[in-house]
This record gives structure tokens, C-alpha cells and sequence, in this order.
């Protein structure tokens, strides 16, 4: 189902979604109201909501929504306004599954291959989950977009790596996609301000976002939270949020570590990107990075996990029970990058002991 006010908007998404082959969009409505009073006839399985919409808006419809179906996948769309972004990661911590950013022009929308790429592929992924890991394999992707984001239900088999690991790290570094902002939030919640090293976080998000999450994980942890900035020198106990459209590395200056940010090519069809990150950390600590990769779409991450281990540093994943999407996690994991898989509720105690010394 989509539900947008615009009519011109309502029809372009129909026609992106199903020329796909894969998607029947079952109903097309203008507000939150009516996708309320449809959803139930309509058999929809996954709801495209924009924000601003008349009569009821899309932060209000969601959660009747959920309470007519709560296993109902919701991909809230909305432009790249703060305010809209404050409201589209209230929508996460409410039940919505994802978002994407739109366009702020009806000809912004017409003319955005990125956009376009980004809610089918999303969409398909959504997809998959609702049907709980469908009997038949997503079909091999034929696009960059679709490579990212394919959800293949699979049987991994984990080789865990022992760790290396002899004294405290120095520094916490943690990569996150779909799932990401409510992990991190939860994460952090639980470690409050009880770390003694800088962190550093790529999660998957545009312009404006990362600067409300940042906000958001000062205000659940208590610790100093902001968007990384060229040139800055880390400190210890604060946390450094890669700022969306750039890829956030690390580098030693003398006695210090300073962010370097990179408008380089977007590498896993991302920027940030996590593995840019994950390898420079390798560069500027060896075995001193403790890395977390949380749930995410695709396979950002194993590559920079990579190079950690081959340093020495140590890696822990979430597990996939509790992970929106096991892609970027499982991909670490699969490859044997990882000394321990565990539940998300189980990371936070872990990372406090190791930062005290404790073995893996």
C-alpha cells in the first residue's frame, strides 16, 4: 500500500513498484486515514507512509496501523527537513521498519534514480521479512541497489575467531544499517557513559539524520555525542557519529587521532560507509579496536572487519534473532571475522568488560 498526498507521487511509486515484477501495490491512498480503514481489506503486507498527509499524518496513522496488524512492515517516507527526520526516527522507536529519504520536489522525486533505487530496494527487503524468510530464495539481484539490499534466507555456518586480544582497547567503533538506530540507541542506553575510550559510528543514514541521532545518543547515554568534523581530535569518553554523504576515517597526527572525512566514491553503494572506517581504525590502532557490526542490509563491514582481525583487533556481531536484517552482521560472521555472536541485550555488558581487560 502506498498512502501519499500526492496523487502525482502516489502513481510514479505504483509504477516503479511494479514494473519490478515482484510487487503488486494493492491500494493507493491519500492519507493516513484511509490506509487505517483500508489496510485490513487490502492485504497489504507492507505500507509505503509519507509523513505530511491531511486528515490523520503518517506519525499518527502508524501506530493504528501496527495495532490492526502488528507484524505489518511500515517504510516511512518523508523529505530531508530536520524536523522530518526527528520524526522518522520517532517513527523507528515506534514500530516503523525503515525509512527513505524523498525528494522535496515533486520533480525532485520524477527525476531521482537514487530514490527510486533505494524504495524498491527496500520494499523487496521489507518484503522478505514479512513473509518470515520465504521458502523460495530472493532471485540474484541485477542491480547495484538490489545487490545491497537481496535478503536470501540461508543457514550460516560460524567460525568464531579467537581473539587476539591482550590488553584494553582503545578505541569502540561500531557499523549499522537497517535496524541501526533503534540497536544504537539500545546499545548505548545500556552503556550509558561507562566507557573510557572514544567511539566512533558509521550507521547508514543521509544528511540531517546522523545529526539527530547523534543528538539522540547524548540524551540516552549521558556521554558527549556529536557528528564527526573534519580535523577534529577524538577524545575519550565522547562519541563521534559519521555525518551523512561522508565517509568518516581516522587518522594519527602526531600524539593525536583526528577524524578525516572523505567524499570519496561511495563503496557497499554507501557513504558513509562502514568498511572505509573499519580500516583505517586497523591503520591508526592494530590490535587496540574493539568493533561492533549491528543489523544491517548487505555486506558493509567484512571487509573492514577484515583487516581488524588481521590486526588483532576484536569484533563482536549481534546475533541474528535479534537483528532487523542479519545482513551485515551474518556477513562477518560467515566470513569468520567475529570472537563472539551475541544477542543485542548481551553486547553492552561485554564490550564494559573487555574495555576493563576481561578476555573475550
Amino acid at each position: 500500500m502506498i498512502a501519499d498526498d500526492s496523487a502525482v507521487v502516489r502513481g510514479l511509486l505504483a509504477r516503479w513498484l511494479e514494473a519490478d515484477g515482484e510487487i503488486e501495490v494493492v491500494r493507493s491512498v491519500g492519507d493516513g486515514d484511509q490506509a487505517v480503514h483500508q489496510l485490513a481489506a487490502s492485504g497489504a503486507e507492507i505500507v509505503v507512509l509519507d509523513i505530511d498527509m491531511p486528515v490523520l499524518t503518517g506519525i499518527d496513522a502508524l501506530p493504528k496501523l501496527l495495532a490492526i496488524r502488528p507484524n505489518l512492515k511500515v517504510l516511512m517516507s518523508s523529505t530531508l527537513t530536520r524536523r522530518n527526520a526527528t520524526i522518522s526516527l520517532r517513527a523507528l522507536s515506534m514500530g516503523a521498519a525503515d525509512f527513505v529519504p524523498k525528494p522535496e520536489s515533486v520533480r525532485g522525486v520524477t527525476t531521482s534514480e537514487e530514490f527510486k533505487g533505494e524504495l524498491v530496494a527496500k520494499v523487496k527487503m521489507l518484503g522478505a521479512l514479512a513473509r518470515g524468510g520465504a521458502a523460495k530464495p530472493v532471485s540474484p539481484p541485477t542491480n547495484a541497489v538490489d545487490r545491497l539490499h537481496a535478503v536470501a534466507p540461508r543457514t550460516v555456518q560460524v567460525n568464531l575467531r579467537r581473539s587476539g586480544q591482550t590488553a584494553s582497547p582503545q578505541i569502540l567503533a561500531i557499523g549499522s544499517s537497517t535496524g541501526g538506530p533503534q540497536a544504537l540507541l539500545s546499545l548505548f542506553e545500556s552503556l550509558g557513559s561507562k566507557f573510557n575510550v572514544p567511539v566512533v559510528i558509521t550507521q547508514h543514514m543521509p544528511p540531517t539524520f546522523t545529526a539527530i541521532l547523534a543528538e539522540q545518543l547524548e540524551k540516552v547515554s549521558g556521554a558527549r555525542s556529536v557528528e564527526g568534523s573534519n580535523g577534529t581530535v577524538i577524545e575519550a569518553g565522547r562519541i563521534y557519529v559519521a555525518p551523512g554523504g561522508h565517509h568518516m576515517l581516522l587518522r594519527r597526527a602526531g600524539g593525536d587521532v583526528i577524524i578525516a572525512l572523505d567524499d570519496g566514491p561511495a563503496e557497499n553503494f554507501c557513504r558513509p560507509a562502514v568498511d572505509p572506517m573499519f580500516r583505517s581504525l586497523s591503520q591508526a590502532y592494530g590490535a587496540g579496536v574493539l568493533a561492533l557490526v549491528l543489523t544491517g542490509m548487505g555486506q558493509d563491514g567484512r571487509a573492514g572487519a577484515k583487516a581488524i582481525a588481521q590486526n588483532g583487533g576484536t569484533i563482536l556481531v549481534q546475533d541474528q534473532a535479534t537483528s532487523v536484517v542479519w545482513g551485515m552482521p551474518g556477513a562477518v560472521a560467515e566470513a569468520g571475522f567475529a570472537s563472539a555472536v551475541l544477542p543485542l541485550a548481551e553486547i553492552a555488558p561485554k564490550v564494559i568488560g573487555l574495555l576493563k581487560g576481561k578476555s573475550i
